[in-house]
C-alpha cells in the first residue's frame, strides 16, 4: 500500500472530528432540553461515554474497512495513524467538558454550560468545514455553499434533537 500523504492524514483527522462533534452535539442538545433531572456529573459522564463509544466505533470501523479494502491487517504505522486519528478527535470535547467543570464548581449553571457547549460544537463544525474547503479549487461561491451546508447540517442536528426531546 502506498504511504498516505499528509493531505490524506489531515482529511482523516477532519473526518473523525466531524463524527465526534456531531455525536457530541446530539447528546449535549438532548441533555440541555432536560436539565432539571440531570446532575453536572451525569452530564459529563454521559458526554464522555458517548464520545468514547463514538471514537471506539470509528477506530474499529477504520480497521474493518482497511481489512476489507486490503485483505489484511493494517501495518503498525497504519494502525498507529488510525489510533492517533480516532483518539485525537477527543479534542472536540475539551471545551464542552471545561464548561461542565465550571458548572461543577458552581461558576455556571448546568443549562448555561450545555448551551455554551452547543454553540462551541456548532462552531467546531463550521471551523472544520472551513478547514476542509479553504484549499479546494472551487469558485468562492461554491466553497461558501459547502460551508453553509455544513453549518446547516449542524443546526439541523440541533433542531432535530430539540424536536425529539422538546
Amino acid at each position: 500500500m502506498a504511504e498516505q500523504t499528509s493531505v490524506d492524514r489531515i482529511a482523516d483527522r477532519l473526518k473523525e472530528r466531524v463524527y465526534v462533534t456531531f455525536s457530541s452535539l446530539a447528546v449535549v442538545v438532548t441533555m440541555s432540553s432536560h436539565t432539571e433531572g440531570i446532575s453536572v456529573g451525569s452530564a459529563a459522564f454521559t458526554l464522555a461515554i458517548t464520545v468514547a463509544a463514538t471514537v471506539l466505533a470509528v477506530f474499529v470501523a477504520d480497521i474493518a474497512a482497511h481489512m476489507v479494502a486490503h485483505a489484511g491487517l493494517p501495518s503498525r504505522d497504519e494502525l498507529g495513524h488510525m489510533a492517533k486519528t480516532s483518539f485525537g478527535a477527543l479534542g472536540a470535547i475539551i471545551l464542552p467538558m471545561l464548561y461542565l467543570l465550571l458548572a461543577a464548581f458552581e461558576l455556571w449553571q448546568l443549562n448555561t454550560a450545555l448551551r455554551a457547549a452547543t454553540v462551541t460544537l456548532a462552531a467546531t463544525l463550521i471551523a472544520v468545514g472551513y478547514i476542509a474547503i479553504r484549499r479546494v479549487r472551487l469558485p468562492l461561491w461554491q466553497r461558501l455553499v459547502v460551508l453553509l451546508a455544513v453549518a446547516a447540517l449542524g443546526f439541523a442536528v440541533i433542531a432535530l434533537e430539540l424536536l425529539a426531546h422538546g
